[in-house]
């Protein structure tokens, strides 16, 4: 089994959003490396589907990529929130939407080579529509497309967000 020893945690930055940090590490075979590591508290997205089989996306833009992307909706947890309730929350924060039922379809990291985000993707159907009330600061747009339109997007490389890719795919894959 390929394992490696925290020696030293050293906390360098501390944000809103992450923690970094910046370890010494022991490998199996005795040699020290560092390891630069972001805490991130996770979070969950939400893959929306209507009766017809649409699905719902938020278009907004990301600023560390300085452009705008059509993604699921999606949030961060609060420290100790279960999932399922931030699930909920945050659907109905961005869109509006509230869900009958929803399913868990697993839980993925994002990047673990360098963070500890998990990400668990929840599919939502039986929505009722209620009033969005975005988090200030937060502008996007809500756009309803059919899972087919999502799925030829997704093989084409127009969408190009991880969580998204990863939430249309599986949610086509429960729903068929």
């Amino acid at each position: 089994m390929f394992e490696e020893k925290q020696i030293l945690k050293n906390t360098v930055f501390e944000g809103r959003v992450v923690s970094v940090r910046s370890d010494l590490a022991e490998l199996g075979d005795g040699t020290r490396v560092s390891r630069e590591v972001a805490e991130h508290s996770g979070g969950v997205c939400i893959i929306p589907v209507d009766w017809d089989g649409a699905v719902y996306c938020v278009r907004q833009f990301r600023y560390a990529l300085m452009r705008e992307l059509l993604e699921l909706p999606a949030g961060r947890l609060e420290p100790g929130e279960d999932p399922e309730s931030c699930a909920v929350r945050e659907l109905s924060e961005e869109t509006g939407l509230i869900p009958g039922a929803m399913v868990s379809l697993g839980a993925m990291y994002t990047s673990p080579g360098w963070s500890t985000e998990t990400l668990y993707l929840y599919l939502a159907t039986d929505l009722t529509q209620g009033a969005a009330h975005p988090d200030p600061g937060e502008f996007l747009s809500v756009e309803r497309i059919p899972m087919d339109a999502l799925l030829d997007q997704v093989i084409k490389g127009e969408i190009q967000d991880g969580k998204t890719i990863a939430g249309i795919l599986k949610a086509a894959q429960y729903l068929n």
